[in-house]
């Protein structure tokens, strides 16, 4: 007898009003994210690779970490100093699955940090198989007559500024067989009214992506994008949502809740994998259902 499918409309879950200082933590939610610490099973597929995950500590970040240290590879974990308490549980992870953790604590959203960032992790692991870029800034501002030219700026250098920095550190150590994946979203396509800021971020992560992967492909670096749609992680709860919208986060998707950063993982391990070698310039699209071109 074959196991029977799961329904995707499940898990559902209550999501109560709350709220952190920025960055937020995923120690600190209720409930708290499942990054796949009790479900990801690894099969060999990054075996030997030496990957750099941005936004290491938690949601998205934290689970392509579990999920890549699982598939076999060593990890470079990079995170803000504040969310060390975050980042030490994901080291026990990575660990636990016989791999290696770098991390190189720091701020992206300024050049240094990247560059910093690189350079530990050529040194720690010898070069550079695979690059993830998931970092981000995420405030919620209603009207754009509130919206700070300072936060505007903030969310550009660190969603922007930062995967420019970040790459044009890390071309220069990639060879044939490698592969860069960033993070853009459903609100790259169907933007909302309170994320002007960050909709238009990820807009330009997708087409800087795609033009990217036209300048690397005759090197035979790969360049790829995830464009995740709802997901419960510390963004939502550190501002990126209306506190009293949280209980309702996710539900109006087709599947009616928000993703589990674990159910978007596998995503990265495919554009990470010798899977996805005739894949460059892709966006692979997980929103629950809400379409994206």
């Amino acid at each position: 007898m074959t196991e029977p499918s799961h329904d995707p409309r499940t898990p559902e879950q209550d999501q109560p009003e709350q709220t952190q200082p920025a960055p937020g933590l995923a120690s600190g939610m209720t409930p708290r994210p499942d990054h796949g610490e009790d479900s990801y099973v690894g099969t060999g597929r990054l075996t030997g690779k030496r990957t750099l995950v941005t936004g290491a500590d938690s949601g998205i970040g934290r689970a392509v970490a579990i999920a890549f240290a699982r598939e076999g590879a060593d990890v470079v974990l990079s995170y803000l100093p504040e969310e060390e308490a975050d980042a030490r549980e994901v080291v026990a992870l990575v660990e636990a699955a016989g791999a290696r953790a770098v991390t190189v604590p720091g701020d992206l959203s300024v050049e240094e940090g990247n560059t910093t960032l690189v350079r530990r992790a050529v040194e720690e692991l010898g070069g550079l198989d695979v690059v993830v870029s998931v970092a981000g800034k995420q405030q919620f501002v209603e009207d754009i007559a509130d919206l700070s030219s300072e936060q505007f700026d903030a969310t550009m250098r660190t969603n922007v500024h930062a995967l420019f920095w970040l790459c044009k550190a890390a071309v220069p150590h990639l060879q044939p067989g490698a592969g860069i994946i960033t993070t853009s979203s459903v609100q790259a396509f169907q933007p909302s009214a309170g994320l002007l800021d960050y909709a238009t971020t990820k807009a330009a992560i997708n087409t800087f992506s795609k033009a990217l992967a036209q300048q690397l492909a005759p090197k035979g670096v790969r360049v790829n994008v995830v464009a995740p749609g709802p997901f419960w992680t510390p963004l939502q709860v550190a501002g990126g949502q209306p506190t009293d919208a949280l209980p309702e986060f996710g539900d109006e998707t087709p599947l009616g809740r928000a993703g589990q950063p674990g159910e978007i993982a596998s995503a990265y391990v495919y554009l990470a994998s010798d899977d996805a070698s005739y894949a460059t310039g892709s966006t692979v699209s997980v929103t629950g259902g809400m379409p994206t071109p």
